[in-house]
């Protein structure tokens, strides 16, 4: 036989190896998806927040200029007439509207950075300085003084104003000093109160020479009186009737009004006595000021009004120049309020960071844990640290990335307003927490390769040294902090904001190391008990991980934030009821400078809600003899004003210490009277109908409910005369008071005031409510996230406790035994947690308070606020959480015993099962 014929050799392709990122992601589609909400949920929260914060601070910054006015916020560049050594024609050249047009494109020039101007409400012009008395007999004289005007030819009249009678004013001819008639127009409400009409003529006085005769052309309204255009100016849109400093009970009055020439008519003022002035008005627009360029804005402000930008203002305009403004005065004013609630709002801000943190972590932890054996083998078989974790970093990103972007890009459309950088940021680190976890977590657990896991309970793993060194160091940093608040308040830097996580992050810490402690201390007398439940659920609580200090501390955070986030919210409110009930003293009450109708009290008390209404008289001019101050007296029943004070509060008494009817009266009085007058000797008091009354102090009080002011004395109505003692003020008290339904019944006999109202004036301001909100979405987000973190740490020990349970049950164990071990298993982390995060937010509470202030957040719009808001530990916010933390873990617990009780102990026992 002939050798066979080799065949050619054929090379066959190795087969393609599959992707990674694809296979893991095909394996375990609910993972990655699970990974991607949470990431896309934190990235909202985290974009979302910083924009939050600078809407409501922008709106606050809107809402505090809009309060301070136009003409306390506007920049008024002022520049005197050309010098009288000039010539006339290029005196009245300068005072036109060309060259006060380019000047004043110049000055906008000069301001610059965060400073914006609004142009729309910008002006320049000419006008008055000093207004002068015109002697026209038709004009108003309310006391026999003549009226006043002012002369203003300002820019843009046409633009901002509507004609309704007649036209506007021009000048047809060159005008300057010598010139004896031009147009001019007035609003309505400065026509309707100097009586002016179209066609009517105003003599100006000038030196010299005949008057200036101003003939009104035209009956303006504004567009928008409300604007800069207007409102710098107030005298430009509304007349105003001046009393003058005179004695006597009717004072001399006289009219003043301003009288609107057309632009081109400015030079004619140089011809009359009002010392005319060149003026350049720039409106700054709310719209374009931002609260975060507080820092930039003020030294804005000052170096116009005295630094480099003044001398370029002088520059382009002359050295005579000047600029005025209190915008610094409003923005300092409004810093000072940001100042004391950003601190409260950044410590919600840290302890739901780091819950968020934490519970991304935590995932990162879970998804490590589940593929251990997995890394673990390819460990063994020569995997690379540094390629295993880069694969799982691409694994990780793929569901991570987009699913940040969605989350950032939901969080721009939910809050339009505010920075995008910051935004951005926040949600990047989001994002690179929640890729970064699973490869840290497995590198670390993988730095060497082993055969067997190593036992990682928390009974049998000690503390190393660099934990010791770096829980030491947070320790060092919490008293720091701590240290820093009480001693500097809480206008501290940043770490005096992280203050409450600090001290969570200690207590769980802490905690953490005594957990063994206390588990060793309870095995003995569990050990004794009857049955093996309570012995073995110690057991298993004991064999926990030692990685449960990330859920601990995620709860300890959380429950902190939550306690001092709810004890930030009760003292604000308590404190804004406080100073309601101190400036109203009742529910309600009815004022009246005259006595009250003798009906009135009958008919307040008929009105639904109201349960009492005490009637007192005040003579809020009293004199005390020998008194270099008045001090108001208040005339009561005291057993009716007894029963008023014991139920609202302050400034209670016994009814019978103010029983005298006659002779000398016994009087309850402040600290102050009480120390100018003594109280062991009697003091005549003249009242103000002329009669008089001796008093004499028995009781001291620091408030009563008739008088919001520290000084008063009360004494029996019943012992003033006739006119002295009729009411003129009604305090009500009553569970919901209608305040309409009582303003109607009182008929305008008397002004209304009720609690309910007061209190709401206190929180009308964008930058306080907007911290409150964000302040309670963050505590809300952080318990979320800590619920969540307590899932995540169950759901970690959940496939073993399912197998535990099984071959339990195949020993014996009833259903109702094993939900009872699993709910002594997480009995001892969650009470350690519950009691543990109520301690450690009373602690924290107690520690910072001295360095809190919330009157700033309370009582924003109080300049001498009537109380003040400190900090104390609310029960509720301590022991409603932590319960709801006990309930949680017991509760899911349970549902995890229910539903391995359904199904099959084979299920579970599988053959070469692990767990």
């Amino acid at each position: 036989m002939g050798r066979p014929v080799p065949r050619p050799a054929t090379h066959r392709p190795a087969p393609a190896a599959a992707p990674w990122v694809r296979t893991r992601l095909r394996a375990a589609p609910g993972a990655a998806a699970a990974l991607a909400l949470l990431v896309a949920l934190a990235s909202c929260l985290a974009g979302a927040f910083p924009r939050a914060v600078d809407r409501y601070e922008d709106a606050g910054l809107r809402r505090a200029l809009r309060q301070a006015g136009p003409d306390h916020t506007t920049l008024r560049v002022s520049l005197p007439q050309p010098d009288l050594g000039l010539p006339p024609g290029q005196r009245a050249a300068a005072m036109r509207p060309a060259a006060l047009e380019r000047q004043y494109r110049k000055v906008l020039g000069t301001v610059g950075g965060p400073l914006a101007v609004d142009r729309e409400q910008s002006a320049y012009g000419v006008g008055s300085t000093v207004s002068r008395a015109v002697p026209d007999p038709w004009l108003p004289r309310p006391t026999g003084l003549p009226a006043q005007v002012s002369l203003a030819a300002q820019s843009g009249l046409a633009g901002h104003a509507r004609v309704r009678g007649g036209r506007l004013p021009r000048a047809p001819h060159p005008v300057d000093g010598t010139t004896r008639e031009v147009e001019a127009a007035v609003t309505a409400a400065t026509a309707q109160g100097l009586h002016i009409r179209v066609g009517s003529v105003v003599h100006v006085p000038a030196p010299g020479r005949p008057p200036l005769a101003v003939r009104v052309t035209g009956i303006l309204v504004p567009r928008d009186p409300g604007g800069a255009y207007w409102s710098t100016v107030p005298l430009l849109r509304t007349p105003s009737l001046v009393t003058l400093p005179t004695p006597g009970p009717d004072p001399d009055k006289y009219w003043l009004g301003a009288l609107l020439l057309a632009p081109e008519a400015a030079p004619s003022l140089l011809g009359t006595s009002t010392d005319p002035a060149r003026y350049w008005h720039l409106a700054p627009d709310p719209r374009a000021l931002h609260a975060h360029d507080l820092d930039r804005l003020r030294p804005a402000v000052a170096a116009l009004e005295s630094g480099p930008a003044l001398q370029r203002v002088r520059a382009v305009t002359g050295d005579g120049a000047d600029i005025g403004t209190d915008l610094d005065v409003t923005l300092a004013s409004f810093s000072r309020l940001r100042s004391g609630i950003s601190p409260l709002v950044l410590v919600a801000a840290a302890g739901t960071g780091t819950v968020v943190a934490v519970v991304l972590l935590m995932a990162g932890g879970l998804a490590a844990d589940r593929r251990r054996a997995e890394l673990a083998l390819l460990r063994a078989r020569g995997a690379g640290l540094s390629g295993l974790a880069g694969r799982l970093l691409a694994e990780t990103a793929v569901a991570a990335v987009p699913a940040g972007a969605l989350g950032l890009a939901v969080a721009l459309v939910a809050v339009p307003a505010g920075r995008t950088g910051p935004a951005v940021a926040a949600a990047l680190a989001t994002v690179l927490a929640g890729c970064a976890a699973l490869p840290v977590r497995a590198a670390l657990a993988h730095r060497t390769v082993r055969l067997t896991a190593a036992r990682e309970d928390v009974t049998s793993v000690r503390p190393s040294r660099r934990r010791t060194v770096a829980e030491l160091t947070l320790l060092v940093l919490a008293v720091g902090a701590v240290a820093t608040l009480r001693r500097r308040g809480t206008s501290g830097d940043q770490l005096v904001a992280v203050a409450p996580v600090l001290i969570g992050v200690i207590a769980a810490l802490l905690l953490l190391r005594l957990h063994p402690l206390l588990l060793r201390r309870l095995s003995g007398p569990a050990g004794r008990l009857r049955g093996a439940i309570g012995h073995l659920s110690l057991a298993r609580a004991g064999r926990a991980q030692a990685s449960a200090v990330l859920p601990l501390l995620a709860l300890l955070t959380a429950l902190t934030t939550a306690a001092f986030g709810g004890s930030v919210v009760a003292g604000v409110a308590g404190a804004r009821d406080r100073a309601a009930l101190l400036t109203v003293g009742a529910d309600a009450r009815a004022d009246s400078a005259a006595p009250l109708p003798a009906d009135l009290p009958a008919r307040v008390r008929a009105v639904p809600g109201v349960g009492a209404a005490t009637a007192v008289s005040i003579a809020h001019q009293a004199e005390p003899a020998n008194g270099q101050d008045a001090v108001p007296l208040v005339g009561v029943d005291p057993r009716a004003y007894g029963e008023l004070t014991a139920r609202t509060g302050p400034g209670a008494f016994p009814a019978d210490r103010l029983a005298g009817r006659s002779g000398t009266l016994a009087a309850v009085a402040s600290p102050s009277v009480a120390s100018a007058y003594g109280t062991r000797r009697s003091f005549p008091v003249r009242l103000e109908d002329g009669s008089s009354v001796t008093v004499r102090i028995v009781l001291v009080r620091d408030r009563t409910p008739a008088v919001p002011g520290p000084d008063f004395l009360v004494v029996n109505r019943a012992g003033l005369g006739a006119g002295a003692g009729r009411p003129t003020t009604l305090l009500v008290t009553g569970a919901h008071v209608d305040a309409g339904a009582l303003r109607h019944a009182v008929a305008g006999a008397a002004a209304v005031r009720t609690r309910a109202e007061e209190r709401a004036r206190y929180a009308d301001s964008p930058l306080q409510t907007g911290a409150e909100h964000v302040y309670t979405a963050a505590v809300a987000a952080g318990a979320g996230f800590a619920v969540l973190a307590l899932l995540l740490a169950l759901l970690r020990a959940a496939p073993e406790r399912a197998a535990l349970l099984a071959r339990l049950r195949t020993m014996g164990l009833t259903r109702a035994e094993g939900r009872r071990l699993l709910v002594l298993e997480s009995l001892p982390q969650a009470l350690l947690a519950a009691l543990g995060g109520a301690l450690t937010g009373w602690a924290a509470i107690r520690l910072l308070s001295p360095g809190v202030d919330l009157t700033a957040i309370a009582l924003p719009s109080a300049p001498a606020p009537p109380a003040e808001a400190e900090l104390r530990p609310d029960t509720w916010s301590l022991v409603v959480p932590a319960l709801l933390v006990l309930a949680a873990s017991t509760g899911v617990a349970a549902l995890q015993a229910w539903w391995s009780g359904r199904r099959g102990s084979v299920t579970e026992l599988r053959a070469g099962d692990t767990q």
